[in-house]
């Protein structure tokens, strides 16, 4: 499950895919069914959500790895490789970064 906490000790990543608008539920299947079959399974996943934008042009993976090192091993990793390069493909641009929760509000 993906916990939002400030200062976690986890890695965060959020990529930012820019496509086509009629292409963006196929990427966002590609992310879903890759997640499912090969990244969830890598040592040190935590979670993954896929978000699409409500115009179509923006496909968002915010994911969750243990560790910076825990991601890096994931895009070393053969298998992940393959999908990747898939949402490459599709994807006009993309726009990969770790981060970190700097702060979060609640009602």
């Amino acid at each position: 499950m993906t916990t939002i906490e400030r200062h976690a000790p986890y890695a965060t990543l959020i990529n930012v895919f820019t496509v086509e608008p009629d292409r963006a539920t196929e990427l966002a299947q590609l992310l879903h069914r890759s997640t499912d079959e090969v990244m969830r399974h890598l040592e040190g996943f935590r979670s993954a959500n896929i978000h699409v934008s409500t115009d179509g042009t923006r496909v968002v993976n915010y994911a969750q790895w243990e560790s910076a090192e825990a991601f890096q091993a994931m895009l070393a990793d053969s298998a992940a490789r393959v999908h990747m390069e898939e949402a490459a493909t599709i994807a006009t641009s993309f726009d990969p970064h770790l981060y970190t929760v700097e702060s979060v509000h609640e009602r």
